[in-house]
């Protein structure tokens, strides 16, 4: 589905989960169906924000480890340059 980039395979599999015996697909399913245009879009859509998503996580990881043991100049000196 993810791969073919076809968002009829989404309630292929959604009507799928529904018959099967897995209560925490079922409700991953019923979640997805919440906002299922953004979920069809999603999958059809070229662009993808993983990159920008990644490098939050990683400065997020980063500010976390260092809560409460060192200022602004020890997080400079720890990150990555921009072009890393």
């Amino acid at each position: 589905m993810l791969r073919s980039k076809d968002p009829t395979k989404l309630e292929i599999w959604i009507a799928d989960v529904r018959l099967s015996g897995f209560s925490v697909l079922r409700r991953f399913a019923q979640i997805l169906e919440r906002d299922i245009d953004a979920v069809r879009n999603a999958i059809s859509d070229e662009w993808s924000n993983g990159q920008t998503e990644g490098q939050i996580n990683k400065l997020k990881a980063l500010k976390r480890s260092m809560y409460g043991h060192a200022g602004a100049e020890l997080l400079r000196a720890r990150m990555p340059p921009p072009n890393a």
